[in-house]
């Protein structure tokens, strides 16, 4: 296999925009006011929490990658009956409140590119879980892609 054809390009993009995100909350000024501090800080935690546990619910299965594993399985239950992409959810969480905690158009800005990125990344994931397996089609229709009950 080549470089690409797993999906690789879509991880860099990922990480580069979550490390700009990074030095964007570490090297600009914030304009929160002190409850959005607080509010942010909540969610970005509560992010971390999603990524974590939705990362030990997908167990073997897991890849940065968006071409699943050959000898995989579709995991449906857990946080995965909420939402199709529990990780990307809890990045997504963890960007938003981050953003939040540390108000400034930059952080905004990167994390509505990041939501872009993952959201790319996800329909990818799709179509290659799609060929995979067969019941990929009624989980996607029964289930939201990104945030629950929502998209």
């Amino acid at each position: 296999m080549r470089f690409g054809e797993r999906g690789e390009g879509y991880v860099v993009g990922q990480f580069v925009l979550l490390g700009l995100l990074v030095l964007a909350l570490w090297l600009t000024p914030s304009f929160s006011p002190p409850w959005l501090t607080w509010l942010g800080r909540g969610l970005a935690w509560t992010g971390l929490g999603v990524l974590l546990l939705a990362a030990w619910q997908l167990g073997r299965n897991l890849t940065a990658l968006p071409r699943p594993r050959p000898d995989g399985f579709l995991v449906q239950g857990g946080l995965y009956r909420v939402v199709r992409h529990p990780i990307y959810a809890g990045v997504l969480l963890w960007a938003l409140g981050s953003s939040l905690a540390h108000l400034n158009p930059w952080t905004l800005l990167l994390w509505g590119l990041l939501f872009g990125w993952l959201n790319w990344k996800a329909g990818l994931e799709e179509r290659w879980l799609e060929e995979r397996h067969l019941e990929y089609q009624s989980y996607r229709r029964r289930v939201k892609k990104l945030i629950p009950w929502v998209y």
